[in-house]
């Protein structure tokens, strides 16, 4: 980055974010586009996508949102430069074929993923203080060639981080709801062996140091559910509760964690608990998503912790359905969340520096 630009950037208060516009046949560009101008005042945002495509959407959507776009080559050599509030950045990442709404086509598989390491490029690089993800068709991407389980396991690759934890999170409820996650997308046979003690000692220690770090908590507290029913029951429902979990919770307390069970998620997700705590680790995917989702779904977020960089994203899918039937159904409210969850997650790390 030139000094020119490096001084015009750092001369606008407002967090710079990267929004990758997923799946471009779904209703990503769509809620990237509307919730970037509706946010123009609060955040400075970067489009990541096609640029001609995101233009002509963006004038069926309204006429006054402006885009300028901007190269890969020249953000490499120029970096980012500074626009006015009425105008959003986009860098250009061609797409290889014509979308059609709810239709994915193969073809733009890898230009989709191509959107994304651009985002880790600038996040690395320090242009950008977060990103936000919209949401990508994974089935896409593996038709066009390349093995892709989502964007938790890929940020985890393309920053060389040995582990990441997925966690949602909602302000949606009172008190704030943030589910963690010690397994993310596994078979749900595969479960029990991917929870080791070392595994869930290195989940607790990521954690804790992003509620610290990124949420600015200066001693959260965390609620660990147990892997069988009822937590095992003593052993006669399972054992990974004794031999496992409740091993590591104490390891963990011991290095200055606070963090407390195992307790049965089927009645861990109360008030009389959750007042009190910051996160719950729930142990697999469809364990403690479908309590946050019920609870707030189209106003949640999606976090990856333990990243070097900041990375939000919405609580939702591609929606072909929705893309396929036009423009203005799709509901934009948790990219709205996600990027303002990403500029305070930017402000907070900013702060603790």
């Amino acid at each position: 980055m030139t000094d020119v630009a490096n001084a015009a950037l750092h001369a606008d208060p407002k967090p710079t974010l990267g929004i990758t516009v997923g799946e471009p046949a779904g209703i990503g560009p769509e809620i990237a586009i509307r919730a970037a101008w509706e946010l123009r005042e609060e955040v400075r945002s970067v489009l990541i996508g096609d640029s001609a495509f995101l233009a002509m959407l963006a004038a069926e959507i309204d006429p006054a949102i402006r885009l300028v776009a901007i190269s890969q080559f020249a953000l490499r050599n120029d970096g980012l430069p500074s626009f006015p509030a009425d105008r959003i950045a986009v860098v250009d990442c061609p797409l290889a074929a014509h979308v059609t709404p709810g239709m994915p086509n193969a073809l733009n598989g890898r230009q989709v993923l191509q959107t994304l390491d651009v985002a880790i490029e600038g996040a690395m690089a320090g242009w950008l203080d977060a990103i936000v993800t919209a949401p990508l068709q994974k089935s896409t991407i593996n038709d066009a060639g390349v093995p892709f389980t989502g964007h938790t396991e890929y940020l985890a690759e393309k920053t060389r981080t040995p582990q990441v934890v997925m966690m949602l999170a909602t302000e949606a409820t009172t008190p704030p709801l943030r589910v963690a996650l010690a397994t993310t997308h596994l078979p749900l046979k595969d479960v029990p062996a991917a929870i080791t003690f070392d595994s869930l000692s290195r989940t607790l220690d990521i954690l804790h140091a992003d509620l610290r770090g990124k949420f600015g908590m200066a001693t959260p507290r965390i609620l660990v559910t147990g892997l069988n029913p009822h937590a095992g029951e003593n052993g006669y429902l399972g054992r990974e509760e004794i031999e496992v979990i409740a091993p590591a919770l104490e390891a963990a307390r011991s290095r200055g964690i606070d963090a407390a069970g195992p307790y049965p998620a089927d009645t861990l997700f109360q008030q009389k608990y959750l007042k009190d705590a910051d996160a719950v680790l729930a142990m697999y995917h469809d364990q403690g998503l479908p309590v946050l989702k019920h609870a707030s779904f189209g106003r949640g977020i999606n976090i990856t912790l333990g990243l070097p960089i900041i990375r939000t994203s919405v609580d939702h899918g591609t929606a072909l359905d929705v893309a396929a039937q036009g423009l203005g159904r799709a509901d934009h409210g948790s990219m709205i969340e996600a990027i303002r969850a990403a500029a305070r997650m930017a402000a907070t790390k900013t702060a603790t520096q």
